[in-house]
């Protein structure tokens, strides 16, 4: 069983409900939920995010390893990546004026 399908059945179990109960609730087959929690299916990003929704989690807390707080790994380093991304949205909005002053500029000549 890999991580994804172990904190499925984790969320299931705690929650007190059957396979065929999350399966109805997903509206997918028996099987096809059991192969989930099991590793045999991979899923894709929007059933996990259906998956997540279901048990009122984020997706990060079914793909991460038990005992990890998925909320505070890398805190300080998704701000910094934050920052870094604003200051290149702002060089990609200059650099846009630039190009569009150029342009406009050719246009009359």
């Amino acid at each position: 069983m890999n991580i994804i399908g172990k904190n499925i059945r984790q969320l299931r179990q705690k929650n007190g409900w059957s396979q065929g109960e999350v399966a109805k609730r997903l509206n997918i087959s028996i099987p096809a939920f059991s192969k989930i929690e099991t590793g045999i299916t991979d899923i894709n990003i929007s059933r996990l995010a259906q998956i997540a929704n279901l048990f009122e989690v984020s997706t990060m807390d079914i793909i991460s390893k038990e005992g990890e707080n998925p909320q505070s790994i890398n805190f300080e380093e998704i701000n910094s990546l934050r920052d870094k991304l604003s200051q290149r949205e702002e060089e990609i909005i200059k650099l846009q004026k630039k190009v569009i002053d150029l342009y406009e500029e050719i246009r009359e000549k």
